[in-house]
């Protein structure tokens, strides 16, 4: 062990004082700042700040000698200063998501505590041991020395100081961990901001104390930053003792904070932090690796360091720009995960902490603020809030409560046993909304120490108890290493579940869990009468009910719907078949249109903005398997005051919904308690400036009446009551409006008084109502959806449909119905695929980037929203707002609205980069259906198709400008090397044909590139050589079905997709790759899951994906292996574990922030990283997704490129990028923005044949590209060649247009942004545009070539490596002989024998081992322990796993029991962590314990019997058998399709359990099911002993009544299902035994 946790530390020399270039003196003269106050504030008479400024009579001076060692030198300050006060106005600052960006991170944490409060210095080294045992959940700088983070957080180890300052008193001496500018004038000047501060607050400052500390361990990234650390004791006033010097300190921290911004320059300010100031508490942190953390503190190896309680914290960060600060644990929390509401919750803080009061404070609260910043993390800015409640008063347990609620509705433990705990979760969303995103918090304040996990349950998190009382928390079992020599001590195991808590009292000694602790806290108040007397519903206030009759006349309708920019597809593609099916339609082929800023056609104001979405730093949610995790609610009315929580807090009327019906906004707007007012969205149409000017104006009068009470705003674009139009009077956007008016109301302090709703017509498709709800409205009525639904109803033309038998006859009412219950599920799965569950968390968080509008735009609306590019202006949405309503006033009357073809091409409306013009010639030049003879003329023709098409993505604004004379092409590197560079997109087979797909793959091989198999396995057969073509033909039996073949051919992709749904991911099919791509999104539809529809689903796919013909595929929307930066890095590991020659890429979807994702996939040790634009994609995806979410690909690039540059990662990876690469222009463009390799994904399918019929997602293609009907593939047209001639043609073009640049090869202009620059493009709509972002170089970068060619990265030593290293274990594999070895195993050992599984399946497949592996191991296996287990492998763990054991087992068999002398019940512990089994295709699986959530998820054939499970058990499963001895969680089968479960109810609450939305719940009916059941359990008490399972088949009559059994539909005529099959099959079996007696 020590060998792991003491890695040898690279030693470096320090820079002292005199070696360090000196800055700039700080001037010490007080600067000048405004008074202005805002208007709230003198109304409220709030004193909004002060600051310190040093005495003008005083000199900023050296406080303390600096000595070495751990010297102290008391302080000769004066107690009392009088300094210069300086009023600073403050106006609320809001999060800027650029900022926010800059960092993303993810981590290892835990604490251990006793309970017996007892100190001593083995709970430091205990801490520092589980640190250094989870090095791999944190990661390291580009240096491979600076770590990204790592700390602890102990109590203040008084008996250490106090032998070197005597005089201290424990009861009123507070510490302060202080880091410093790494200067002596700046260190000087710090320390006397701090004493200033504390003189005049009346503390006294009784010492500094330099910490001891080894700077030869620190890497060379951490050292360029590293601060000097000091402690400083600081004595409170007098008889200040406890939670009142507490406060103190808090305050003192707080001024300090103020005082030194103001005072030292804004990039010195940062480097003055104090880590902690605290009676109770300190922490030990910093820039390092996990294992160096005690050696760097030499206090952390003094023996004289004693605590009670230590908590501990390893980051992995996706930046790489050291920032001391940002490591962890915090000063009350300590952080794994991710907060993806942040801006929001950054915003909704600034808008209301002014009215944060409590009497506590005596009336000193602005001292606090602000509370947060952007420019630190999402841990930081909660640990600032959760602080602020805990120095109020509030329990830390509390305090997290309603910080991160759990999911409270629908819990059927909460409504049934503990109401109260609702009723206080209730109360608290109108104060607070919640801080959503996957999270394990550990926390303390001195006295208690505890764990919270999110909701979702997506951070593991293992406790256990021992029997002298120690508490053990951690992100994963075995950081002891103790777990076989300590099994006797340990009294249980268990882990936290989704919403859980544990608490650790100190003070009492107690330990609690999640029930005992919430129904506490709910104890303390009357939170049911308090809600009575705060809460209404929306039916409390008037009827909710539908409009029967239009409220216009069909002319009327559609000048309004002309004027508002509905078009033709927009009504009848998107609002009419959403009122007709409830659901949002869905289309194919991506997005191919211009970007609207581009466009020279009227586009809405949404159609500027682009959804984010979550990729590897967080999770997306699954809005319909996993629902009951999330909300629509909403609150209307003004926020009460969360530091002084009461009946009398708020007024507030609660929301089921967002989407209201127009009887319902009329009983909101004119509700007396609310006070609600109507503003009327108009600007005077033709006057310059109109639109700003009336964007002003209603923001006055907005304030105006918010600060006279009103606490519901109504902005409406609706007309007059008569209908009529105004052409005078256009409205202003909705969207415009409700972003200024919100961002006005943080500004002025007022956001948190009022709530606002958008009555207007703009909103109709799901885009439209997330956007309005993330720029703040609090609820919409889309009239005009409605009305357009209503109209659509009592239509003629949908009659006659009715009647014909082609439309569901449904009435007016259900048509709105459906038509709002679409938008209400739209809007789910947009807040989903960002990860967040609630949609009051959503609201305001400003999830979305800006493609195309102007500063002004944004800092008046949009305020801290990343727009790169510019654009749009205000006077240029004014124009384009007028030309909309213009069309609503033709000169003759219409007779149906525009159709301007922005999803479907048309032959008038907007240009598509795919039609079919473009096919055409694309087919002519490749020789498509003409013997493949290449036809140059016909490409050039192509080429400049292009090169006279209307402007349509960024790339073509932009041209070369060489620093070079042209060259003959001839110099040029050939077009066989360039062609290498080329691969082709993931498209699955079972979304397109085996022709296709097949004939890709072989085309790609001829030259050289590389093929992708997208989802779904691959056929082996297609690993193999065609040797058997009939030259003249082209023709092979082993492939009748294609044509062009050529012996030597083959089928293979070089290229193997691991997706989120795993089917056919095997042990062989990842032996069988030169290189395994991770898809984390995809372009046409980032953030969702995948769905193959059943009809899609034919045998052959059936068999490939381990799966039954015609039952519906689902891919889940995350990876379930994937919820943070260190998950993604643990499966980058196992498949490096499984296959140590094949590269591993990344495949991400452009997005603003993707480079700091990118640098995070980097540090993860993949080899790829591959940028995808939003507009791929051939698959059925829903229409907003297709045009709504991903950046464009050049965005994505240039970020990627830059940031990895920065950070000194550039040459660790190969950037490979796709999105709409069409030629070979775009290729040139996409190497001088960084990419090394080129994806070609829809073009590779128009040159196979497809003709762009865009009907994909029917299975109905004409020419067989993308069917799985025989009849339609027998008319696939393409062939190998042609493929082959569109590469040649594409490189050709890339070598003509390096000649003409003057240069040579790739390799010398990759990168070389320098050489682009912004053509002088006239577009249609602005000036603004700016691509600076594009052109901007970020530096040498390297050579392209030898990134392609480096060593795949490697793991390092490995257990596996041991065991294959054994003679006799190898000669059992390659003989198929039988061996049986044993070895002990610790956490840090991960993929265990992951690596013997692939030599298995290299050297016999999946199924042809006919020997056996035994393998004994013990102790704690790390993650992924047994991963892709193939037949013949058969392993038994003694000790306990972690996360996705079994993950993609296909074989073999797993054995896990807990040491023989362990005192716990093995059915009551948890042995296994979270997400056992994903994807797995086979093998059992036997646990003689508990597991954690989603056991199970997306198994396909394996059979496993555990003894409990957390939630989620059995999600997406498709085949196989899992039995349960033990209670589960919630949401059981969710998306389950195939396969069978049985599951022990004891206690009668397994039903409440269950989402039975595909699976039917019954008893074990028939004896075929009996004997699967009973027979599992009883191979379970052959391969563990378990009791439980002995118990069970002891008392088997009893017992298997107990069992339920679920089916899917799949099953439901199997015998061990069904009793008329089984019967069926027992008369069919006793007619062949008489036969065979006969």
């Amino acid at each position: 062990m020590d060998t792991q946790l003491r890695a040898q530390q690279r030693a470096s020399s320090r820079l002292d004082s005199s070696q360090r270039s000196v800055l700039p003196a700080v001037p010490t003269a007080p600067r000048v700042h405004s008074t202005r106050r805002s208007a709230k504030a003198q109304l409220k008479n709030v004193k909004l700040s002060s600051s310190v400024q040093p005495s003008p009579c005083r000199m900023a001076l050296p406080l303390a000698a600096i000595s070495t060692g751990a010297s102290v030198e008391p302080l000769l300050t004066p107690e009392v200063l009088e300094p210069v006060p300086a009023n600073i106005s403050y106006e609320p600052k809001v999060a800027e998501m650029e900022e926010i960006l800059k960092e993303r991170d993810a981590c290892g944490v835990g604490f251990i505590a006793s309970l017996k409060n007892i100190q001593s210095h083995t709970v430091i080294k205990q801490a520092l041991t589980a640190l250094g045992c989870m090095e791999h959940r944190g990661a390291c700088s580009a240096d491979d020395d600076s770590g990204d983070g790592a700390g602890i957080m102990t109590q203040i180890p008084w008996k250490l100081l106090k032998k070197e300052m005597p005089q201290l008193n424990e009861l009123t001496t507070g510490v302060g961990m202080v880091f410093l500018p790494n200067n002596d004038q700046l260190e000087a000047t710090c320390k006397q901001i701090l004493e200033n501060v504390c003189a005049k607050e009346g503390v006294k400052v009784l010492g500094w104390r330099k910490v001891p500390v080894d700077h030869s361990i620190v890497g060379r990234f951490a050292k360029v930053t590293e601060p000097r650390i000091w402690q400083v004791m600081i004595e409170g006033k007098q008889g200040q003792i406890g939670d009142e010097l507490e406060r103190e300190l808090f305050l003192v921290r707080k001024l300090v904070e103020k005082a030194k911004n103001a005072e030292l320059p804004a990039d010195v300010a940062p480097d003055f932090y104090i880590c902690t100031l605290s009676n109770r508490t300190i922490t030990y942190k910093g820039m390092l690796r996990s294992a160096v953390v005690g050696t760097f503190y030499r206090d952390l190896e003094n023996p004289d360091f004693e605590a009670s309680f230590a908590i501990y914290h390893r980051r992995f960060s996706t930046n790489t720009t050291p920032k001391w600060p940002l490591a962890q644990p915090m000063r009350v929390l300590g952080h794994n995960g991710e907060i993806n509401t942040l801006q929001g919750n950054l915003n909704w803080v600034a808008s209301r902490e002014h009215d944060l009061t409590n009497p506590i404070w005596s009336g000193r609260e602005s001292a606090l603020l602000p509370l947060c910043s952007a420019s630190q993390s999402d841990s930081a800015n909660l640990d600032n809030v959760a602080e602020l409640l805990v120095r109020t008063g509030v329990e830390p347990q509390e305090a997290l409560m309603l910080l991160v609620p759990e999911a409270y509705r629908n819990h059927p433990d909460l409504v049934k046993e503990y109401p109260e705990v609702v009723d206080f979760y209730e109360f608290y969303e109108g104060m607070q909304e919640g801080w959503d995103g996957p999270a394990l918090l550990v926390f303390s304040d001195g006295k208690r120490v505890g764990a919270r996990l999110d909701r979702n349950g997506l951070r593991p998190a293992r406790f256990w108890r021992t029997r002298d009382d120690m508490i053990y928390v951690a992100s994963e079992v075995g950081v002891l290493g103790d777990v076989m020599s300590n099994a006797e001590n340990v009294v249980a195991k268990g882990r936290l579940g989704p919403g859980q808590m544990v608490c650790a009292d100190l003070q009492s000694g107690s330990f609690l869990e999640t029930a005992a602790i919430s129904r506490q806290v709910a104890a303390r108040r009357p939170y049911q009468q308090w809600l009575a007397a705060s809460l209404r519903r929306l039916g409390e206030l008037g009827d909710s009910s539908f409009l029967n009759e239009p409220m216009y006349d069909s002319a009327t309708l559609l000048r309004l719907q002309s004027a508002v920019g509905m078009g033709a597809e927009d009504a009848q593609m998107v609002v009419e078949s959403q009122a007709q099916t409830g659901v949002e339609p869905t289309y194919c082929m991506g997005d191919d249109i211009p970007l609207a800023v581009l466009s020279d056609k009227p586009h809405m104001l949404y159609n500027y903005f682009k959804q984010r979405f979550a990729q590897v730093t967080n999770p997306p949610i699954d809005p319909l398997r996993e629902g009951l995790v999330m909300s629509l609610e909403m609150r209307l009315g003004a926020r009460g005051n969360l530091l002084t929580p009461g009946s009398d807090s708020y007024k507030q009327v609660l929301l089921d919904s967002p989407i209201l019906l127009e009887s319902e906004l009329q009983a909101v707007a004119s509700d007396s308690v609310l006070g609600s007012k109507t503003f009327k969205l108009f600007f005077q149409v033709g006057a310059p400036g109109a639109l700003e000017a009336a964007l002003k104006q209603l923001c006055a009068d907005v304030e105006a009446a918010v600060r006279e009470g009103c606490q519901c705003v109504v902005l409406s674009d609706r007309p007059e009551a008569s209908g009529a139009l105004d052409p005078a009077r256009a409205p202003i956007p909705a969207l415009l409006a409700v972003g200024a008016v919100h961002h006005h109301l943080i500004r002025t302090c007022l956001r948190s008084d009022t709530s606002i709703v958008a009555d207007t017509a703009t909103c109709f498709s799901t885009h439209h109502a997330a956007m309005l709800i993330g720029f703040g409205a609090h609820a919409i009525c889309p009239y005009l959806g409605y009305e357009t639904s209503r109209q659509w109803r009592l239509s003629s033309r949908t009659q006659s449909l009715i009647k014909a038998g082609k439309v569901p006859d449904i009435s007016v009412k259900d048509s709105q119905k459906n038509f709002k219950k679409s938008l209400e599920k739209g809007v789910l799965k947009i807040l989903s695929k960002m990860g967040i569950s609630l949609l009051s968390c959503y609201h305001g968080a400003q999830i979305f980037e800006a493609y195309g509008l102007g500063r002004d735009v944004v800092e008046l609306c949009f305020r801290g929203t990343v727009s790169r590019i510019g654009g749009m202006s205000l006077a240029d949405l004014q124009r384009e707002a007028e030309s909309l309503w213009a069309k609503g006033f033709p000169e003759r009357a219409m007779s149906k609205l525009e159709d301007y073809g922005f999803i479907q091409s048309k032959p008038k409306g907007e240009y598509h980069s795919n039609n079919q013009t473009m096919a055409k010639l694309l087919h002519k030049a490749i020789g498509l259906g003409d013997a493949s003879r290449p036809d140059p003329a016909a490409y050039a023709a192509y080429q400049q198709h292009f090169a006279t098409a209307p402007v349509a993505v960024l790339r073509d604004c932009l041209d070369f400008a060489s620093d070079r004379q042209p060259i003959p092409v001839e110099e040029v590197e050939s077009a066989a090397s360039i062609m290498e560079r080329f691969c082709t997109g993931g498209m699955s087979l079972g979304a397109i044909s085996r022709e296709t797909h097949e004939t890709i793959a072989i085309a790609m091989n001829r030259i050289g590139g590389k093929s992708n198999s997208g989802e779904g396995g691959e056929d082996p057969s297609r690993w193999l050589q065609v040797t058997d073509v009939e030259p003249a033909s082209g023709s092979s039996p082993s492939l009748p079905h294609l044509r062009g073949l050529r012996n030597g051919d083959t089928a293979t992709s070089r290229i193997k997709q691991v997706a989120s749904g795993r089917f056919g991911v095997t042990p062989e099919y990842i032996m069988n790759a030169d290189q395994l791509e991770i898809k984390i999104a995809q372009g046409a539809k980032p953030g969702e899951g995948g769905q193959l529809p059943g009809q899609k689903v034919s045998p052959y796919i059936a068999q490939l994906r381990r799966s039954k013909p015609g039952v519906p595929l689902i891919s889940p929307p995350p990876h379930h292996d994937i919820y943070s930066i260190e998950d993604l890095a643990q499966l980058i590991y196992d498949l490096h574990q499984v296959n140590p020659r094949a590269k591993v890429s990344v495949k991400l979807v452009a997005e603003a922030g993707i480079g700091v994702v990118a640098s995070g996939v980097a540090k993860a040790n993949a080899d790829i990283i591959q940028v995808s634009g939003h507009d791929g994609g051939t698959g059925a995806s829903p229409i907003s997704s297709i045009k709504h979410a991903g950046g464009p690909m050049e965005m994505g690039l240039a970020e990627t490129h830059q940031t990895l540059v920065r950070n000194e990662l550039r040459e660790r990876v190969v950037l490979r990028v796709d999105g709409g690469v069409r030629n070979g222009r775009d290729v040139l463009l996409g190497a001088l923005l960084g990419a090394d390799e080129f994806g070609f994904g829809t073009v590779a399918m128009i040159a196979t044949g497809c003709i762009m019929a865009r009907v994909c997602h029917t299975n109905n293609c004409p020419v067989g590209v993308a069917s799985q009907r025989e009849e339609l593939r027998a008319r696939f047209p393409g062939a190998p060649e042609d493929l082959v001639n569109y590469f040649h043609f594409v490189a050709e073009e890339v070598r003509a247009g390096l000649a003409a640049m003057g240069y040579r090869s790739l390799d010398e202009v990759i990168g070389r942004a320098d050489l682009l620059t912004q053509r002088q493009v006239k577009l249609g709509k602005t000036d603004g545009l700016d691509l600076s972002f594009l052109t901007t170089y970020a530096g040498p970068a390297g050579r392209s070539s030898t990134r392609r060619s480096q060593e795949v990265h490697d793991n390092g030593p490995q257990l596996d490596d041991r065991i294959l290293a054994d003679e006799e274990v190898m000669r059992a594999i390659q003989r198929e002989e039988v061996v049986e070895k044993a070895f002990e195993i610790i956490n840090t050992d991960r993929s265990a024998l992951g690596r013997v599984a692939g030599v298995i399946a290299k050297h016999h497949g999946d199924n042809g081992f006919a020997g056996a592996v035994r393998i004994t191991l013990t102790g704690s296996g790390g993650q992924s322990f047994g991963c892709f287990c193939v037949k013949g492998l058969e392993v038994k763990l003694i000790g306990e796993a972690n996360d996705y054991v079994g993950k993609g087992m296909n074989g073999g068999e797993i054995v896990i029991l807990p040491p023989a002398n362990s005192p716990f019940k093995p059915e009551e512990a948890s042995l296994v962590g979270n997400t056992c089994l994903y994807g797995a295709t086979g093998g059992r699986l036997f646990v003689n314990g508990r597991a954690g959530e989603r056991f199970a998820v997306r198994n396909s054939l394996s059979e496993a019997v555990v003894e409990g499970a957390g939630d989620h058990c059995c999600e997406y499963m498709t085949g196989g058998c899992v039995v349960v001895l033990g209670s589960v969680g919630r949401n059981v089968a969710a998306g389950m399709t195939g396969g069978l479960g049985y599951f022990l109810d004891e206690d009668g609450s397994f039903c409440d359990k269950v989402n039975t939305e595909i699976v039917a719940v019954q008893r074990v009916v028939t004896q075929a099911g009996e004997a699967q059941l009973r027979g599992l359990v009883q191979a379970h008490v052959e391969r563990t002993g378990s009791a439980k399972a002995r118990a069970v088949l002891a008392n088997w009559e009893a017992m298997v009544g107990k069992f339920w059994q679920l089916v899917p539909p799949a099953e439901k005529n199997t015998p061990e299902v069904n009793p008329s099959v089984a019967a069926e099959v027992a008369r069919a079996g006793a007619g062949a035994k008489v036969a065979v007696r006969a």
